[in-house]
């Protein structure tokens, strides 16, 4: 007997002799890994990022996720999947995708990854609360996920922060002014942007505070201080433009391991010009790598 017919023959009865003694169901390998890489999914929120996300999953456009329910505090009608609260959620989910915001991931979080169940993080700017970052980290088993959003070049950035570190890091992001204006900011500065004819430049200053003043905005720039392991070496400059039909994020690092600059234009979300069309799309995309689905760039 050829060799390597010989060897196939020895694979098989190798096989065999481990399904007897496992007593598994004679199933074809790929339906054992198909079946090992699907994952329950549910959705917290169902607003500009929630809407796009239930319908990428239900679309069949993650490979091995399979969409349980909403999660959400108000009444829903008309949707694809049951609604449920957060306690049946964690009884029926392997992973949550949370698109409902700051307060939401805060009051939910731990509870989600004490539970065992992993979570995926779009709201990644409360991350800049050291404490909480700190408690979301050594909570578990689930494990804590977060999507890029709607910025790239994270994973150079990443690799050139475990290599040297950088001398400068600083991102710039410019969008409408109404999608700026923030509780916090007085009368004057109010209507100094809502009346802005061109560029005006709103803030400027580490990361970790852009991300607490701007939580509905400035993901982006949470983003970039994780990438590079360091909220406070990041500046973050905040522009507001009545032309910006786009919004725009310059990121610029440099050190001794190279310089980058990255400039993204992306389209505003329809349904919420605070955040960009795209992020929806960057969640599904966390999702699938996460379950596994599919090979391919990472």
């Amino acid at each position: 007997m050829p060799s390597s017919v010989m060897k196939i023959f020895t694979s098989l009865r190798f096989v065999n002799h481990l399904r007897e003694r496992s007593q598994l169901p004679n199933q074809d390998s790929k339906d054992i890994m198909k079946s090992a890489r699907t994952r329950r999914v549910g959705v917290i929120g169902y607003g500009a990022i929630g809407v796009p996300v239930v319908a990428g999953i239900t679309a069949g456009r993650v490979a091995g996720a399979v969409l349980e329910g909403i999660i959400s505090r108000s009444p829903l009608s008309n949707v694809p999947v049951k609604q449920l609260d957060l306690a049946e959620a964690l009884e029926c989910c392997d992973l949550l995708v949370e698109c409902a915001g700051q307060e939401a991931l805060v009051e939910h979080a731990e509870d989600v990854l004490r539970a065992g169940v992993d979570l995926l993080v779009t709201s990644i700017g409360a991350l800049a609360d050291r404490e909480f970052s700190k408690q979301l980290h050594a909570a578990g088993p689930g494990r804590l996920f977060l999507t890029s959003g709607a910025v790239g070049g994270l994973d150079l950035l990443s690799s050139g922060a475990r290599a040297e570190g950088y001398e400068k890091v600083t991102i710039t992001t410019t969008k409408l002014p109404g999608s700026l204006i923030q509780p916090w900011m007085n009368e004057a500065l109010v209507e100094e942007i809502r009346n802005a004819r061109g560029p005006l430049d709103v803030y400027e200053g580490s990361a970790a505070e852009a991300a607490l003043l701007f939580p509905k905005s400035l993901n982006a720039g949470a983003a970039v201080a994780i990438a590079v392991n360091n909220w406070d070496a990041v500046t973050v400059r905040v522009r507001a433009d009545p032309a910006a039909e786009l919004t725009s994020h310059v990121i610029e690092a440099s050190g001794n391991i190279g310089e980058y600059r990255f400039e993204i234009r992306n389209k505003p979300s329809e349904d919420n010009p605070r955040t960009s069309g795209v992020v929806p799309f960057a969640v599904l995309r966390s999702l699938e790598s996460i379950i596994g689905g599919r090979g391919g760039l990472i």
